[in-house]
């Protein structure tokens, strides 16, 4: 990472794990259901219950954005995960970052997850809103509940410039 530009680096579980874990069946056994027509895979459960909340399920009509992009602003949620699915296999790239307080620059990553990938951020997790490469729809599932779990700042040094590798 150089001062204010970062290179979106390809989406990896391994990569991903500090903020998250990516949704997809890629490497991961599973069972046989529905008499033998499907076959069960499974992911991490959702972080959305605590403090009252219950799950929220909508449909993000993404409008594209391009490369080289420049972000300006995150956000996090303290109460619960975020899981993005792209409903047509839409590319799309996450910008996260790590910090108690603010976000720590230093931990501050561009992923570009390939089509048909989903990821769930955690809690507490720094992150842009979506960011589409393509129009797409995208299915999130997230915690609602009585109290307002959204957390904006201002990026620091913004913008900071995304770009392909």
């Amino acid at each position: 990472m150089s001062a204010r530009i970062l290179t979106a680096q390809p989406l990896t579980a391994a990569a991903f794990a500090p903020y998250g874990e990516v949704i997809s069946s890629a490497g991961r056994a599973g069972r046989a259901i529905n008499a033998g027509t499907s076959l069960r895979v499974e992911m991490g459960d959702p972080d959305i219950v605590d403090a009252g909340g219950r799950p929220s399920l909508a449909v993000f009509r993404a409008r594209a954005i391009t490369l080289p992009f420049a972000a300006r602003m995150l956000e996090r949620h303290r109460l619960g995960s975020q899981t993005f699915l792209p409903l047509a296999g839409t590319r799309y790239v996450v910008l996260v970052a790590l910090g108690a307080d603010a976000p720590d620059l230093a931990t501050l990553q561009a992923f570009m997850a390939g089509a048909g990938m989903g990821i769930t951020l955690r809690r507490d997790v720094w992150h842009h809103p979506l960011m589409a490469l393509a129009e797409g729809e995208f299915a999130v599932l997230e915690r609602a509940g009585p109290a307002v779990d959204c957390e904006i700042v201002d990026l620091p040094d913004a913008p900071w410039t995304i770009q392909a590798a």
